[in-house]
């Protein structure tokens, strides 16, 4: 089968294409035939050699496609059932097929590239959400709420009856309003900005973005308590949380009330490129380029 491997770590053209076994599935896993694969900023980090793993390698955390055998032990679905979930690898989500055994089922009216896109988002969300224990009628501050991680968060808070304060670039501030969200721009005179349209506070932050608001953050909430980021890796010196999802932590529960909100129409994403899979170094450029207008994914 075809799958975009690395063999040595560095800029995007390492990505190529090139043929793999096939993986089969062992009890507990099911093998998808892959039809929309998300693409996340970990997996250039990875493909760059910031972070290290075995190598030759498949990227790929996030796929949605059509079950295509299932192993031993697996009752809830069947070949032909639509699922979307996380690889659990060797094999990661760049390539035609892959295995799982962490997986939701994707209604008949929800896109595979609307469920590949939104798996990793929904996740991440619904669980600094909890982590942040935000309630009804509280002010949520949301930075990067354009993005693929925080659109999802803006619209999983209002849906709760949270004020929502989003950051973002000026481009994105029409986006931002129609998630529900007060849109305010980044930069210089932020502090003042916020305070302006949440005239009593903010009482937990979210960062999503990682372009050093953690400072603003923690001067608008008057300390560190309720304030959790995904993206700054300055967080620990100063006292804020940091979030990193895992296998372990992983929130199916989230992700499903995700999919059937996308089901319902109560629930969008955004997608700004889908390219084929031998396009993958493509995909990549467009990941850190930091604006991508949206979801990035692959097709097989």
């Amino acid at each position: 089968m075809k799958a975009a491997v690395i063999t040595t770590f560095g800029d995007p053209e390492v990505l190529h294409e090139a043929d793999i076994d096939v993986p089969e599935p062992e009890a507990g896993q099911i093998r998808i035939r892959i039809r929309a694969i998300g693409v996340n900023p970990i997996e250039a980090k990875i493909r760059s050699g910031a972070f290290q793993m075995p190598l030759p390698a498949v990227l790929g955390f996030e796929f949605a496609g059509v079950v295509d055998a299932v192993g031993e032990r697996v009752s809830d679905v069947r070949p032909g059932d639509r699922v979307v979930g996380w690889p659990d690898g060797p094999v990661g989500s760049y390539a035609e097929l892959t295995v799982s055994s962490t997986y939701v089922a994707i209604p008949d009216t929800v896109s595979f590239e609307d469920a590949a896109a939104v798996l990793v988002a929904a996740d991440t969300a619904s669980r600094v959400l909890a982590e942040l224990a935000i309630r009804t009628n509280e002010t949520l501050l949301l930075h990067g709420a354009s993005g693929a991680v925080g659109s999802v968060a803006a619209q999983l808070a209002v849906a709760r009856g949270v004020r929502v304060i989003g950051t973002s670039g000026a481009a994105s501030r029409g986006y931002v309003e129609s998630l529900g969200a007060i849109a305010v721009e980044y930069g210089d005179g932020l502090v003042e900005r916020v305070r302006a349209a949440a005239p009593d506070g903010v009482d937990a932050v979210f960062d999503a973005a990682g372009k050093n608001a953690l400072p603003a953050s923690i001067n608008l909430r008057g300390g560190t308590d309720r304030i959790v980021t995904i993206a700054d890796p300055t967080a620990g010196g100063l006292g804020v949380a940091f979030s990193a999802g895992t296998s372990a932590n992983r929130n199916l529960d989230g992700v499903r009330d995700a999919v059937e909100r996308l089901a319902e129409r109560t629930l969008s994403v955004r997608i700004g490129h889908t390219l084929p899979l031998r396009s993958a170094p493509a995909a990549h450029r467009l990941i850190e380029s930091g604006h991508p207008g949206g979801k990035v994914l692959l097709v097989p």
